[in-house]
């Protein structure tokens, strides 16, 4: 990595919670600064503006997420195991999701759907790939024996994003993760009754 590289990575690391928590309107030149510990120079000397720094800092942010919830599917062999893993890391991490502001995609989509056009097919793409991720857990499971043949892959993803951003969303303005924990519980239940063969 060239320093320049290095400087930008760094500029993404610093930020990225801090437009996670405050979201983009909420997030100035001086909040990034205070961030960084840069100058407005040395920020804008690698990004073009601050959309182009927030574009980075929410991709660097779904990265994180995908990194943390890979840590809880893939040492499973079966897909039951898989997709209840998913359930999991949000089981187990809710405090620390809430702590960092809640969920980036959730975030993200909230302001990019009417305010932030620039964002928009980022956030679109990053949903999209977590549908497929699941679709294929599902598919897989489907394959082996362990998932009824009829359901449909893609409508069982996108229920289960909807009650985790759902449960999230709620728990956090709540300041009650038992919003959460139930929606966990409900997509469990889900998984038993309506996925699993």
């Amino acid at each position: 990595m060239s320093k320049a590289e290095k400087t930008r990575e760094y500029i993404i690391e610093k930020s990225a919670p801090v437009f996670n928590k405050k979201g983009y309107a909420g997030t100035s030149l001086n909040d990034l600064i205070h961030a960084t510990g840069l100058t407005k120079g040395s920020i804008y000397g690698n990004f073009e503006n601050k959309d182009d720094v927030a574009t980075a800092a929410f991709n660097y942010n779904i990265r994180q997420v995908n990194r943390q919830i890979s840590e809880y599917v893939t040492p499973h062999e079966t897909a039951l195991a898989k997709l209840i893993g998913i359930t999991d890391y949000y089981r187990y991490n809710w405090k620390k999701v809430f702590e960092k502001g809640g969920c980036p995609l959730l975030n993200a989509s909230v302001e990019a759907d009417d305010n932030l056009p620039f964002l928009k097919s980022d956030v679109q793409n990053s949903i999209k790939r977590w549908i497929k991720s699941i679709s294929t857990i599902i598919e897989e499971g489907k394959e082996n024996g362990e998932f009824k043949k009829n359901i449909n892959s893609s409508e069982q993803a996108y229920l289960i994003i909807t009650l985790l951003e759902g449960g999230i969303m709620l728990g956090k303005i709540m300041d009650n993760q038992k919003h959460l924990i139930r929606a966990i519980d409900k997509i469990v239940l889900i998984i038993n009754r309506e996925i699993k063969k």
